[in-house]
């Protein structure tokens, strides 16, 4: 399911970023040869073409026909089968399809050389542009469709686990987060920004009923980036019980007396408080007969369950947000809009801060590919959070893409506004050169991240 959301949402994404290229390509009267979802090396999916009045299809083929050839006016879209991107095919501009040697020939009208300086800027940055207006749109659905979640952090009447590393800078399990350098912090994702982005001091908690600061050393958060190498792995959790929601088909707990609503608090005589205590002590006995202790109605009961080889008793629990008092922020039309832009520029931020830990040893250590990216997605299809994904990816898409770097389109807004303030063009032979180095960057960025997948995910099985 994982592997599903991802595909769909990038190529959600891709379609989007290309088009936005694609329209204003066509806007200033220059020819898309190519429009493509995926690469399409030796042979497509789909290919097809409008002319003479209607749409020309081919499925899984590999040569275009000869009669397609005649209308180069007319964009060729299609669909590769290697997905790992797609592309926009403009006449007349350098990219990794085609060099110099290209263009010996005399400009023509329609080719993107030909057209003015400020023309091809919007050109390049089309994709860029189209993407943050994507992302403010999608949050503004969101808020409008769904509201805003809020689950305050005081709210959270069990505390929170936090990570060893964290432990062993000064927090402890059921610790309420009050505020970060004095500041409040009413949401985790604040404390998040405060601790991880913005470098804190010290930390108020509610430890036990009683008001705690304490001092955070001065490398907390080196530490804290050197050691979290999982890119699945959680600094903070909510701490809550295992209140029972429903049952499975076929439930041990249901067979033996449990009913919709008991909240389990203990496990063999030893006390499970949370629901993660006993799931974690639970996996150790299967095929064993085990006594749990649980409220009903206030009243303390127990009763033996015989588990089986996977150590479940086959009960569905409730979830934080359906145990702890939440609210929901609900936005009308026309107030949902600005609070979409204000909720993606806000993203954009937080994510463009965030990437000043990359330059450091430890964070170099956690850039992630692919396998990262599709761990963001839940196991299970829940449509809020794919559509918040989704908005999420298309912020970075757009930022990683105007980075100055040759091979993306960052690389072409460089050159061109050198073009608008030197009133100088570059060379097509310095631009070629220059989007072969950035070509092999880009390759070695992608090798690097996704073979820290592929290095993190065969450490974890062995």
């Amino acid at each position: 399911m994982r592997i599903l959301a991802l595909l769909l949402s990038l190529s959600l994404l891709v379609i989007v970023h290309e088009l936005g290229h694609y329209l204003f390509a066509r806007l200033f009267k220059t020819r898309v040869t190519r429009f493509y979802l995926f690469f399409n090396w030796k042979f497509s999916i789909l290919k097809a073409k409008r002319f003479n009045g209607k749409w020309h299809v081919k499925w899984f083929n590999a040569k275009t026909p000869e009669e397609w050839d005649q209308y180069p006016d007319n964009t060729l879209f299609g669909i590769g089968w290697i997905p790992l991107g797609g592309y926009c095919d403009i006449a007349g501009m350098i990219d990794e399809n085609k060099t110099s040697e290209n263009f010996e020939s005399t400009p023509q009208p329609w080719e993107y050389r030909s057209k003015k300086a400020w023309q091809r800027l919007l050109i390049i940055s089309g994709g860029v542009l189209v993407n943050f207006v994507v992302a403010m749109i999608l949050y503004s659905a969101i808020l409008f469709h769904w509201g805003e979640a809020k689950l305050p952090i005081q709210n959270v009447k069990m505390g929170y686990d936090y990570a060893e590393i964290l432990q062993e800078n000064g927090f402890k399990n059921g610790d309420i987060i009050l505020a970060v350098d004095g500041v409040e912090t009413p949401e985790i994702s604040d404390v998040s920004a405060r601790l991880f982005i913005d470098k804190a001091s010290n930390v108020t908690v509610r430890r036990n009923g009683v008001d705690t600061t304490f001092m955070l050393a001065p490398d907390f958060r080196e530490n804290v980036i050197a050691v979290a190498n999982n890119p699945e792995a959680q600094l903070f959790s909510i701490r809550y019980p295992f209140v029972i929601k429903d049952f499975v088909a076929g439930s041990l707990a249901e067979k033996a007396g449990m009913k919709v609503g008991d909240s389990i608090v203990a496990l063999n005589d030893t006390a499970a408080i949370t629901a993660v205590e006993f799931m974690t002590r639970l996996a150790n006995c299967a095929d064993q007969e085990v006594k749990v202790d649980f409220y009903r109605n206030g009243e303390l009961m127990s009763l033996p369950i015989q588990l089986d080889g996977t150590a479940k008793i086959g009960a569905y629990l409730k979830q934080p947000t359906e145990i702890y008092e939440t609210y929901i922020l609900e936005y009308g039309l026309f107030e949902s809009i600005p609070a979409g832009i204000k909720l993606g520029v806000e993203t954009l931020s937080t994510y463009v801060k965030s990437l000043k830990l990359i330059f450091t040893k430890e964070g170099v250590s956690q850039i992630g590919g692919f396998g990262t990216i599709g761990t963001l997605f839940p196991e299970q299809w829940n449509w809020a959070i794919f559509w918040n994904m989704t908005a999420f990816l298309s912020i970075i898409l757009a930022f990683m893409n105007i980075i100055p770097i040759p091979g993306l389109d960052g690389g072409h807004v460089m050159f061109t506004l050198y073009e608008i303030i030197a009133r100088k063009k570059p060379s097509d032979k310095f631009l070629e050169y220059a989007q072969n180095i950035g070509m092999i960057i880009l390759f070695a960025l992608l090798i690097y991240a996704n073979g820290n997948d592929l290095f993190r995910w065969i450490s974890s099985k062995f």
